[in-house]
């Protein structure tokens, strides 16, 4: 997963406003208590962040893709 693509994904997941507010200001224990935005500028994979986001929101998987049915979804690890 590239930097656009959690981009495009907190969008569309979670709304514009909303997701950005989520990506600045949630903090996740899973990040070692940083925002998503604080994990992605530490070097922490797009797709760990994307992750623990969405884990800790509990968001299905079958939401956690967006709009696209043919994006491939990464692997947690």
């Amino acid at each position: 997963m590239r930097y656009r693509e959690f981009g495009e994904l907190v969008d569309e997941v979670f709304g514009p406003a909303y997701g950005r507010t989520l990506v600045r200001e949630q903090v996740l224990t899973r990040l070692e208590g940083r925002t998503p935005a604080e994990a992605l500028e530490a070097g922490v994979e797009p797709r760990v962040v994307w992750h623990a986001l969405c884990d800790a929101l509990d968001v299905p998987d079958s939401q956690r893709w967006g709009h696209d049915t043919r994006r491939p979804a990464p692997p947690a690890r």
